[in-house]
Protein backbone atom coordinates (compact mmCIF):
# COMPACT_ATOMS: atom_id res chain seq x y z
CA UNK A 1 0.00 0.00 0.00
CA UNK A 2 1.22 3.48 -0.96
CA UNK A 3 1.82 6.01 1.25
CA UNK A 4 -0.45 8.62 -0.51
CA UNK A 5 -3.06 5.83 0.22
CA UNK A 6 -2.60 5.60 3.92
CA UNK A 7 -2.44 9.10 4.32
CA UNK A 8 -6.18 9.26 2.75
CA UNK A 9 -7.31 6.87 5.08
CA UNK A 10 -8.89 7.89 8.07
CA UNK A 11 -8.14 4.80 9.69
CA UNK A 12 -4.63 2.93 8.74
CA UNK A 13 -5.24 -0.47 10.28
CA UNK A 14 -2.14 -2.13 10.16
CA UNK A 15 0.32 1.08 9.91
CA UNK A 16 1.72 0.93 13.65
CA UNK A 17 3.98 4.19 12.48
CA UNK A 18 0.85 6.15 11.55
CA UNK A 19 -0.42 7.92 14.50
CA UNK A 20 -3.97 7.09 13.51
CA UNK A 21 -3.66 3.79 13.51
CA UNK A 22 -5.42 2.37 16.65
CA UNK A 23 -2.79 -0.47 17.58
CA UNK A 24 -0.56 2.28 18.92
CA UNK A 25 -3.03 2.06 21.78
CA UNK A 26 -2.62 -1.25 21.86
CA UNK A 27 1.24 -1.33 22.04
CA UNK A 28 1.02 1.39 24.61
CA UNK A 29 -0.90 -1.13 26.79
CA UNK A 30 1.42 -4.24 26.10
CA UNK A 31 4.49 -2.54 26.34
CA UNK A 32 3.75 -0.69 29.88
CA UNK A 33 6.03 -2.11 32.23
CA UNK A 34 3.21 -3.25 34.69
CA UNK A 35 1.52 -4.98 31.64
CA UNK A 36 4.78 -7.20 30.60
CA UNK A 37 5.09 -8.12 34.03
CA UNK A 38 1.87 -9.27 34.63
CA UNK A 39 1.36 -11.06 31.47
CA UNK A 40 4.81 -12.72 31.87
CA UNK A 41 3.72 -13.95 35.19
CA UNK A 42 0.21 -15.54 34.00
CA UNK A 43 2.03 -17.00 31.44
CA UNK A 44 2.75 -20.04 34.39
CA UNK A 45 -0.95 -20.28 34.75
CA UNK A 46 -3.86 -18.26 36.45
CA UNK A 47 -3.11 -16.03 39.91
CA UNK A 48 -5.23 -14.88 41.93
CA UNK A 49 -4.72 -10.55 42.54
CA UNK A 50 -2.85 -11.33 45.30
CA UNK A 51 -0.60 -13.83 44.45
CA UNK A 52 -0.04 -11.31 41.56
CA UNK A 53 0.53 -8.58 43.72
CA UNK A 54 3.30 -10.50 45.19
CA UNK A 55 4.93 -12.31 42.26
CA UNK A 56 4.93 -8.11 41.34
CA UNK A 57 7.77 -6.52 43.31
CA UNK A 58 6.75 -2.89 43.83
CA UNK A 59 3.67 -2.77 41.41
CA UNK A 60 0.67 -0.53 43.63
CA UNK A 61 -2.50 -2.25 43.98
CA UNK A 62 -3.95 0.49 42.18
CA UNK A 63 -1.34 0.17 39.18
CA UNK A 64 -2.06 -3.80 39.25
CA UNK A 65 -5.55 -3.44 39.08
CA UNK A 66 -5.46 -0.59 36.16
CA UNK A 67 -3.35 -2.86 34.19
CA UNK A 68 -5.54 -5.84 34.60
CA UNK A 69 -8.67 -3.83 34.17
CA UNK A 70 -6.71 -2.59 30.51
CA UNK A 71 -5.73 -6.09 29.66
CA UNK A 72 -8.87 -7.55 30.06
CA UNK A 73 -10.56 -4.74 27.93
CA UNK A 74 -8.40 -5.62 25.03
CA UNK A 75 -9.07 -9.36 25.30
CA UNK A 76 -5.41 -11.03 26.73
CA UNK A 77 -7.08 -11.75 30.03
CA UNK A 78 -9.85 -13.38 32.00
CA UNK A 79 -11.37 -12.38 34.80
CA UNK A 80 -12.92 -15.36 36.83
CA UNK A 81 -14.71 -14.39 40.21
CA UNK A 82 -15.48 -17.33 43.06
CA UNK A 83 -18.78 -16.81 44.69
CA UNK A 84 -16.87 -16.49 47.81
CA UNK A 85 -16.90 -13.98 51.13
CA UNK A 86 -14.67 -12.32 50.00
CA UNK A 87 -15.08 -12.71 46.19
CA UNK A 88 -11.85 -14.62 44.85
CA UNK A 89 -10.54 -13.05 41.95
CA UNK A 90 -8.57 -15.01 39.64
CA UNK A 91 -6.73 -14.07 36.55
CA UNK A 92 -5.37 -16.08 33.29
CA UNK A 93 -4.31 -15.57 29.92
CA UNK A 94 -6.55 -15.89 26.76
CA UNK A 95 -5.64 -17.44 23.59
CA UNK A 96 -4.70 -14.06 22.59
CA UNK A 97 -2.62 -13.26 25.35
CA UNK A 98 -1.01 -17.06 25.40
CA UNK A 99 -0.05 -16.26 22.18
CA UNK A 100 1.57 -12.56 22.56
CA UNK A 101 3.93 -14.05 26.22
CA UNK A 102 5.98 -16.05 24.05
CA UNK A 103 7.34 -12.46 22.31
CA UNK A 104 7.13 -10.42 26.16
CA UNK A 105 9.43 -13.52 27.42
CA UNK A 106 11.91 -13.34 24.53
CA UNK A 107 12.22 -9.32 25.70
CA UNK A 108 12.74 -10.02 29.20
CA UNK A 109 14.78 -13.27 28.66
CA UNK A 110 17.42 -10.10 26.33
CA UNK A 111 17.17 -7.61 28.71
CA UNK A 112 18.23 -10.08 32.16
CA UNK A 113 20.71 -11.98 29.42
CA UNK A 114 22.50 -8.56 28.50
CA UNK A 115 21.59 -6.41 31.60
CA UNK A 116 25.33 -6.55 32.46
CA UNK A 117 25.99 -4.68 29.11
CA UNK A 118 23.47 -2.47 29.39
CA UNK A 119 24.81 -1.13 33.08
CA UNK A 120 27.67 -0.81 31.30
CA UNK A 121 26.88 1.06 29.09
CA UNK A 122 25.06 3.99 31.18
CA UNK A 123 27.98 4.45 33.68
CA UNK A 124 30.24 5.20 30.54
Amino acid sequence: MSRQVLDSDPSPVGDVFSSRCPSRGVLDHVTSKWAVLVLAALDTGPLRFSALRRRIDGVSEKMLSQTLRTLEADGFLTREVAPTTPPQVTYGLTTLGADLTPHLAGLLGFIQTRLPEIEAARSR
